[in-house]
């Protein structure tokens, strides 16, 4: 393939990269904002949405633009496909943020609300799974991605355990069922992070090893 088709995609995976820093930072601001009440970072959230919104357009375009320009097949061909579903994956994360900002904001109605202590514990492996997932499309890193599926598995566990919390508030104190059902919507968010994560990685491994894992069981 040509020296513009490698530059081109460099310039993609410039792109990708900075899309999903800024997506990452949408997710921790509308944590904060649940764990502080801070209803001023949810608005922000809303508002910086947009920004994910025009890298998602922009990166679709770039990528229509190659197809039609150089025509690539195999595995540039898979390169160019992945790019535009990582994109489309990061902007849903970038509209979980949104959403997890409007529950905050619910919540903050409520005044002092326990928010239970493994809800960043959570966040913080959502989140690492999304970065290193990137990571692996970048370093084009089929046995990481692999180990990232893998990881899924704790975040389920996790979003059990948290929804068995919130369950147990409800039924002990039914003052509070209104805000837990936002923190209810607040995990299950969280977990769809886990599994757009998930997603990607599944995208690197097709990238790499032009195996479709998504369903395993018909590969058997």
């Amino acid at each position: 393939m040509t020296i513009h088709f490698v530059n081109e995609m460099e310039y993609l995976h410039r792109d990708i990269l900075s899309m999903c820093s800024t997506v990452e930072e949408l997710i921790h601001d509308a944590v904060n904002s649940l764990n502080h009440g801070r209803t001023e970072l949810a608005e922000e959230v809303s508002s910086r949405d947009r920004e994910v919104d025009r890298w998602d357009i922009r990166i679709e375009e770039e990528c229509l633009k190659i197809l039609a320009l150089y025509h690539p097949v195999a595995h540039d061909l898979r390169r160019v496909a992945v790019v535009m579903k990582i994109a489309a994956e990061l902007e849903r994360v970038a509209d979980i943020a949104v959403n997890i900002a409007e529950r905050s904001a619910g919540i903050a109605q409520h005044g002092d609300f326990p928010m239970p202590g493994r809800l960043n514990e959570m966040t913080e492996e959502a989140l690492s799974m999304l970065h290193d997932s990137i990571d692996a499309f970048v370093e084009q890193n089929s046995a990481a991605a692999r180990a990232i599926c893998q990881r899924d598995e704790r975040v389920d566990k996790l979003n059990s355990e948290l929804i068995a919390e919130v369950v147990t508030v409800m039924k002990r104190q039914p003052e509070l069922v209104e805000p837990s059902l936002h923190l209810f919507s607040v995990i299950r968010h969280l977990e769809r992070v886990a599994d757009h994560a998930t997603n990607i990685a599944e995208d690197v491994v097709y990238l790499v090893d032009a195996a479709i894992i998504r369903h395993p069981r018909l590969n058997r």
